[in-house]
């Protein structure tokens, strides 16, 4: 059928059921019954849109090209006559109305002063679906908090007296030139924040200097974010280990073929760790057809998240990081390194670098932050004469919020630092024009932290030049970080369904 006649609306409606189901996404049509069981989002998101048009919601959780890269060729039946196609009427609530409002009252944009201000405004215009998914952590949320108070328990001690007239933070990160020591860490699902999702982060990175890392479960394609790059900007690419490798290997080989600069692998997401906000959201969702007496069988522990992650391979162990030096020669970095032992494992096994990372949160509770495990790290690696090295590079992501928390990073011997959230509620909020406002407060505090450390350049960011004594007392009290803590929306549990007004 493809390639031939469109086909009307009307023949599409009447597949709507689970013995045949088929759906729209961006004018093709496509049969997804044999598909219903095995999509990672369960198969009533899909019967929800069965002889319809799914492509509104389609496209923030997928790349467009999923659904014809993944589904069999005999299963693409062809372009539909979209004059015949009726059209989805999605009803507006009073919520969403009330988001739109606030959204067109966002204050301007030069209003934000910090990162913080972005997390603000974002709180209280995105979507629910989106913030729940970009803010939620794992459990109870307390390695997610730890990670950004760890860094209170570091303090500085400034040098002074010298000629900081001029100073430069630029470096380089596996051999690129970068502005700041920062990168834009990988982060899924953009367009739950911004119709343009990634694409943001792309073309703010290119204009500001800095290094975006492409996520595979990014909701722009990869060669949609690779197509809107500058020439020879530099980028990354984070790796989730698909079960299949022959699908990982040819993954991995575009990306290099498409001039990706680094493969960063992420190595501490066997499983899905469980994110109660994402979780409570998705069961929201469904709430209406449990009332209904709906037997489907639903699985209460979906959320975006777990929706889209069923492929990650459990079974990723140290025998498969000598596979992938033999596809790419791409430098290997494991992403989400926790301990010394293993940072360790990572340098004799000839990886050019590691993540120190417990996954924003999101995964282990109570694992510890990446600027904890970063003195271990750094004191291991020195021991046993591995650092420093030029040819091993040490990154953290997690909890960062200023450009001190960086430096105090690079004092500790970190090549650079990745920022994920905070960019990606910058756009949420604002836009492209977001992300580089974002970029510009980042670069102004590193000017004037670098003057006030007495450090000129990055080189001269030593480990005299901070205090981190307390960095493993756990119990040491810290000043209260008002704006984060303002931020913050804690867990909530469930509750009634509404009740309807008894008769007097």
């Amino acid at each position: 059928m493809a390639g031939g006649k469109p086909i009307s609306g009307e023949v599409v409606a009447q597949h709507n059921s689970r013995e045949s189901c088929w759906i729209i996404v961006h004018g093709k049509v496509y049969d997804v019954t044999d598909f219903l069981d095995e999509h990672p989002g369960g198969s009533k998101i899909i019967l929800k849109y069965a002889g319809k048009d799914a492509t509104e919601e389609y496209d923030p959780i997928h790349p467009p090209d999923a659904i014809s890269n993944n589904l069999p060729k005999e299963k693409h039946l062809g372009a539909v006559d979209l004059g015949t196609v009726k059209k989805v009427v999605k009803e507006v609530t009073q919520e969403e109305k009330e988001r739109l409002a606030r959204f067109e009252s966002r204050p301007p944009l030069d209003e934000c002063l910090s990162l913080h201000d972005f997390e603000a405004v974002a709180k209280d215009v995105m979507p629910s679906k989106g913030w729940a998914y970009y803010s939620s952590a794992a459990d109870d949320e307390i390695t997610h908090r730890e990670n950004h108070l760890a860094y209170h328990r570091i303090w500085f001690r400034p040098r002074i007296l010298r000629d900081v007239t001029t100073v430069d933070f630029s470096t380089t990160i596996l051999g690129c030139k970068t502005t700041m020591p920062i990168y834009i860490t990988a982060t899924a699902l953009g367009k739950l924040g911004h119709p343009e999702g990634e694409l943001n982060l792309t073309r703010a990175a290119g204009k500001r200097g800095i290094i975006q890392m492409i996520p595979t479960l990014a909701s722009c394609s990869f060669d949609q974010i690779m197509d809107a790059a500058q020439p020879n900007q530099p980028q990354f690419f984070q790796l989730y280990v698909n079960k299949d490798r022959s699908v990982t290997e040819k993954i991995v080989r575009h990306a290099e073929e498409r001039g990706i600069k680094g493969l960063f692998i992420t190595v501490d997401a066997p499983q899905l760790g469980r994110r109660e906000k994402d979780m409570r959201m998705k069961f929201e969702d469904e709430a209406s057809d449990l009332l209904k007496g709906d037997e489907e069988k639903i699985d209460r522990s979906q959320g975006a998240a777990k929706a889209i992650t069923s492929f990650i391979d459990p079974g990723l162990s140290w025998p498969d990081i000598p596979w992938f030096k033999t596809i790419t020669k791409m430098p290997i970095i494991l992403k989400g390194v926790q301990c010394w032992e293993d940072a360790v494992m990572a340098y004799e096994a000839g990886c050019q670098g590691i993540v120190l990372s417990n996954h924003g949160g999101r995964q282990l509770e109570f694992a510890r932050s990446g600027i904890e495990v970063l003195v271990e790290v750094v004191a291991a690696l020195k021991e046993r004469g591995m650092f420093p090295d030029p040819n091993f590079s040490i990154f953290i992501d997690g909890g960062v919020r200023r450009a001190s928390d960086v430096l105090k990073a690079v004092a500790l011997g970190a090549t650079a630092v990745g920022i994920g959230r905070p960019f990606i509620y910058a756009y949420s909020a604002y836009g492209q024009e977001g992300v580089e406002k974002a970029l510009q407060i980042l670069h102004d505090e590193f000017e004037m932290n670098m003057r006030l450390l007495g450090a000129r350049n990055l080189k001269e960011v030593v480990p005299s030049m901070v205090d981190a004594n307390s960095i493993s007392n756990h119990s040491v009290s810290v000043p209260e970080d008002r704006l984060y803590g303002t931020n913050y929306e804690g867990l909530k549990g469930p509750h009634l369904s509404n009740i309807k007004k008894a008769k007097l």
